[in-house]
């Protein structure tokens, strides 16, 4: 691996120095940097197209996988597909970070096509962190892709954090839950400058007792530009949540488009939305504490982010 990589990796995957003790794929500019499986998780190459089938055995406890991927220089257009197979009451944590760097007047990109299996009584904690870094004006863009299949009284957990840098994202996320599935998802989003940022979430809630809860947080600051667009569909005894909260700095935009379809007498679904600037009177109150007010500010951001 370059010094690059290995900085963007503390950023987005916590590494330090090495995975010991962990199932781990390092993707590098396309390549692979690094692999070790473990004796519950195996990682193998896809045949037919870039990308990974990553096995949990059945009744896997406590064990993280890791699957960064890095960008280090432009002219990079990297493209992965990774599959997920979740065994019968497995319990796994995945680490997917990507960080995108350019130095020059060339864009840099990297696509991830993520799809998730779970298998019954499965649970999945999945953290994915994005940055983009460099001084070059080339464009530095990320748009990940997850189709998730979550099986009987399976649980997926998301957390997904566009942490600043990224000057395009189209972030897609679909799911189908089956009898008793359960989603989670918590979104983080900072845009910046002329940034853009699109997510888009499209939830099949098929099973009885199943439910989603959705949460989006952002912060458009600049001239940045985001949307949010969120489709979920209730079809049978259901529980669906979807909100989004934004704050606007600057000349920041922010546009939400909820759909709450319910195909069910029985599926109970809401929507709440808030953006708006951030409250004089808080930093007012943090000034009196002695902060400026940039760093009030920063403070307040900061925290609504987390």
């Amino acid at each position: 691996m370059n010094l690059t990589t290995e900085e963007l990796l503390k950023i987005v995957s916590d590494w330090k120095g090495s995975y010991k003790g962990s199932a781990y794929n390092i993707r590098e500019d396309g390549q692979c940097a690094g692999r070790e499986s473990s004796e519950n998780i195996k990682i193998e190459s896809k045949k037919d197209k870039p990308g990974l089938d990553i096995y949990v055995k059945p009744d896997t406890k406590d064990e993280v996988v890791y699957i960064p991927a890095c960008v280090t220089h432009s002219d990079v257009d990297d493209l992965v597909y990774n599959d997920f197979f979740i065994g019968k009451g497995a319990d796994v944590k995945i680490v997917a970070g990507c960080g995108v760097h350019t130095t020059d007047g060339h864009d840099a990109r990297h696509n991830g096509i993520h799809r998730f299996f779970l298998e019954e009584d499965s649970k999945v904690l999945y953290e994915e962190k994005h940055i983009g870094t460099g001084t070059g004006g080339g464009k530095k863009v990320i748009s990940p892709v997850t189709d998730a299949d979550v099986g009987k009284n399976a649980v997926l957990t998301m957390e997904t954090t566009q942490i600043g840098g990224v000057d395009y994202t189209d972030r897609q996320c679909r799911a189908k839950l089956a009898d008793g599935g359960k989603l989670y998802i918590k979104e983080h989003i900072l845009t910046e400058d002329d940034q853009v940022a699109k997510t888009s979430f499209e939830v099949d809630m098929d099973g009885y007792d199943c439910g989603v809860d959705l949460i989006s947080r952002s912060v458009a600051k600049g001239h940045s530009n985001q949307n949010y667009h969120s489709i979920l569909r209730g079809n049978n005894k259901c529980t669906g949540h979807s909100e989004c909260d934004a704050i606007l700095v600057d000349e920041g935009r922010v546009g939400a488009e909820p759909e709450l379809i319910a195909q069910s007498a029985d599926a109970a679904l809401i929507h709440e939305a808030a953006i708006g600037k951030i409250a004089g009177e808080q930093i007012l109150k943090l000034e009196t504490l002695g902060l400026t007010e940039k760093e009030a500010e920063d403070t307040i951001i900061s925290g609504f982010l987390k």
